[in-house]
C-alpha cells in the first residue's frame, strides 16, 4: 500500500474514532524511500487528527498541516529546543502548510494551538493539543 494511502487512511480512522469519543491510537509515522517521516494532520475546530504521532529521533519529519475550518485560524506550536523542536506555524482557515524538522532527543512532547478570541478560552484550553512521541 502506498505511503500516501496509509496516511489518508490513518487520518480518516483517527477522525472517526475521535468523533465517536474513542481515544485514537498513536500513529507511527512511516519512513519513506527518501528517509523522511511524512504524515498529515488535520486541524479541526478544537482538535488535531491524528493527535498522537510516533517518530524516530535523528530522521527528518515532514508534517502536512491542513485546516478544515472555514473561518477559524489555527496554529501548530511545538517548543522543545533541547530536542530540536522549535516550531511556531500559523495555518489560516482552509489552508495547508508543511513544517519540516528533525527531532534529536527521545521523549514525549506536546504540540498545541494557542489561538484565542477575547473573552473566550484558548483553543488549547478547549482541548486542541497533541503529542509527538520521539523514539530512538
Amino acid at each position: 500500500m502506498g505511503t500516501r494511502l496509509v496516511l489518508v487512511l490513518a487520518v480518516l480512522l483517527s477522525g472517526w474514532a475521535q468523533a465517536a469519543g474513542v481515544p485514537a491510537p498513536p500513529f507511527a509515522v512511516p519512513v519513506d524511500q527518501e528517509g523522511v517521516q511524512r504524515a498529515g494532520i488535520q486541524l479541526d475546530s478544537y482538535a488535531y487528527v491524528p493527535s498522537h504521532l510516533i517518530v524516530q529521533a535523528g530522521k527528518p519529519v515532514e508534517l502536512t498541516l491542513t485546516s478544515v475550518t472555514f473561518i477559524i485560524p489555527h496554529n501548530f506550536i511545538l517548543l522543545e529546543p533541547s530536542a530540536g523542536l522549535t516550531i511556531e506555524q500559523d495555518i489560516g482557515a482552509g489552508k495547508t502548510v508543511i513544517v519540516k524538522f528533525t527531532p534529536t532527543k527521545p521523549g514525549l512532547y506536546l504540540f498545541y494551538c494557542d489561538k484565542k478570541l477575547p473573552f473566550f478560552p484558548s483553543h488549547r484550553e478547549k482541548g486542541m493539543e497533541g503529542r509527538l512521541e520521539v523514539r530512538s
